[in-house]
């Protein structure tokens, strides 16, 4: 089954919606939209490493573009990790199908101040490469977005090595020694500010930072630590590109990471839209957030989820999008019913579902 195809100007569509402005339909895509899920790129992995993807451009660029040939999402995603600035910055790094790996953490102030600034188009240069050529596959009307890990994120898996639920060696880090922490996430937002740069130079529309251990803070943690190092690579980057900030699990946060500067916000399913768009106003676009676990569902209920989302912002300033990345075991044509649905309905007709959720 092939996706029908959407004859609007994706790329106008998405910017539209991160500017707030009203659009004919919500544009969609999925986070981890390239992926296990995906048959086709099921069988690319059987014959490459994860890695050896990320870093051969013939391979990323095929992966990245599986998605959009399947599904017609209404953006591309470059296929990437969000660890490979810590390789770039000096830590070894092993990467496979059991998750990350950093053999030799950062876990001192001595640590810290080996990790050092790169340049993206020597050290990343296959990822700057990959966004280019993916630039011109789809060509002028398609948005192709970069992406990186925000600071914390990052810091979490340089200090911990691997994930661990709870990142007691990271808070103990911070707490131990605050000044050489807050020097750490200094650092790593010094280099993801050119890192970024360089996905924009090569043509993304758009960029987004995955915070997505950011709810493991309280909410002093989170605007003494995590928000001001976010701050400083959304003001490093100036208004170029919009910037969507990705936070899970961080309800008790969003007032706060409104203040980042991002000019998206993305959410994971446990938030309510609608309730969210009356605190922040209609200044700060949406992306989200319907559960991952809802395409694992029968037809109705991925439907119901999908206008439901929509209704709850009623077109404006909103990204359809999941709450988290789409789950490896989720049918392919579960997928395809999420994206067009979404791009099926129209804003004036859809109403929200009571049992949408």
């Amino acid at each position: 089954m092939t996706a029908k195809p959407v004859h609007q100007n994706r790329k106008d569509l998405f910017l539209r919606a991160c500017r707030g402005e009203a659009v004919p339909r919500v544009p969609v895509w999925m986070m981890r939209q390239a992926g296990r899920y995906l048959p086709e790129y099921r069988e690319l992995r059987a014959k490459h490493e994860f890695l050896e993807v990320c870093k051969t451009s013939d391979l990323a660029v095929e992966v990245s573009l599986q998605p959009f040939r399947r599904l017609g999402v209404d953006a591309v995603i470059v296929f990437s990790d969000i660890l490979i600035p810590a390789e770039a910055m000096g830590l070894k790094l092993e990467l496979n199908d059991s998750g990350p790996n950093l053999p030799e953490p950062v876990r001192t102030k001595n640590d810290v101040s080996k990790l050092k600034l790169f340049d993206p188009e020597v050290e990343t240069r296959f990822l700057p490469e990959t966004i280019r050529r993916i630039v011109r596959e789809v060509g002028p009307e398609v948005p192709v977005l970069g992406f990186a890990a925000a600071p914390w994120t990052l810091a979490c898996y340089m200090v911990e090595g691997r994930t661990k639920e709870g990142f007691a060696t990271v808070k103990s880090f911070q707490l131990q020694e605050p000044k050489a922490f807050r020097e750490l996430l200094h650092r790593i937002a010094q280099a993801t500010i050119l890192y970024l740069k360089a996905q924009i130079a090569a043509g993304a529309s758009a960029v987004q930072l995955f915070d997505t251990w950011c709810g493991e803070l309280s909410l002093q943690n989170y605007e003494d630590f995590a928000l001001p190092a976010t701050q400083e690579i959304i003001s490093g980057l100036g208004s170029a590109v919009p910037i969507i900030y990705y936070t899970k699990a961080s309800n008790h946060l969003l007032p706060a990471v409104a203040r980042s500067g991002a000019k998206a916000l993305s959410v994971d399913w446990r938030v309510d839209l609608r309730a969210l768009r009356e605190k922040l106003g209609p200044g700060i676009a949406l992306q989200g957030n319907v559960d991952p676990a809802v395409l694992l569902g029968p037809e109705q209920a991925i439907r119901s989820a999908t206008l439901g989302a929509i209704a709850s912002l009623e077109g404006r300033g909103h990204i359809l999008n999941l709450g988290h990345g789409i789950l490896q075991q989720t049918p392919v044509e579960n997928a395809q019913l999420f994206v067009e649905t979404a791009q099926q309905a129209i804003l004036q007709e859809v109403k929200p579902a009571a049992n949408w959720r």
